[in-house]
């Protein structure tokens, strides 16, 4: 809560703050997902199926107020609220799925991660080569992205005896903290980057 709060009172994008509100929103998400699907008893398709239609919920209201569910077109706090309840959601609803294909699919953990990760590639060539909305793809991409988390973190902590890689819980923890840590700093430094970029061109402009 504290780290969406900061998210929320910044007025430009930090990198290292923006990533740990997804990890909070992540974090949290999974929290809900098992609340629901274990503690109320609901079960992983029940409630993917109430998840969905919360987030088509909040998607529909964001749309009603804002006009645009592009995340490049955010540009009142309103939005941005709307924005980080559709990431959680989102975050819930994946962990939901990725529980019932690991779970009840029979896929298991690696057939979860692999018919997921090709699901991503999917859309990656539907971004290149079709012209289907890149909202669209975007958030079908974000829901995607959770499940495909959680079977392939299951794939790294389970024992061999359960076809996963038993790396345990802090050997997965810092595999996966080390590779998000990597992508912070790129795209850091990316940001940085491109903001130089744009100073030049407008110095070049102005002068």
């Amino acid at each position: 809560m504290l780290v969406l709060l900061g998210q929320l009172a910044v007025s430009r994008y930090i990198p290292a703050l923006y990533w740990a509100t997804i990890l909070a929103t992540s974090t949290a998400g999974t929290t809900i997902s098992d609340y629901m699907d274990r503690t109320l008893g609901l079960g992983y398709a029940t409630g993917s199926l109430i998840l969905v239609t919360l987030l088509g919920a909040v998607l529909g209201l964001w749309w009603m107020r804002e006009k645009s569910l592009s995340v490049n077109e955010i540009k009142s706090r309103t939005g941005e609220t709307f924005y980080w309840a559709a990431i959680l959601v989102s975050n819930t609803l994946g962990t939901a799925l990725g529980d019932f294909l690991a779970d009840d699919s029979g896929l298991g953990f690696g057939g979860g991660a692999l018919l997921i990760g090709s699901l991503l590639a999917v859309l990656v060539l539907a971004y290149y080569f079709t012209s289907i909305s890149r909202v669209l793809l975007f958030w079908v991409a974000f829901v995607l992205t959770r499940p495909f988390g959680a079977t392939f973190g299951d794939l790294l902590t389970k024992p061999t005896d359960k076809n996963g890689l038993d790396f345990g819980t802090q050997g997965s923890s810092l595999i996966l903290f080390g590779l998000l840590l990597a992508l912070v700093v790129y795209d850091s430094f990316r940001s940085r980057h491109q903001a130089a970029i744009s100073e030049e061109n407008l110095q070049e402009t102005n002068a």
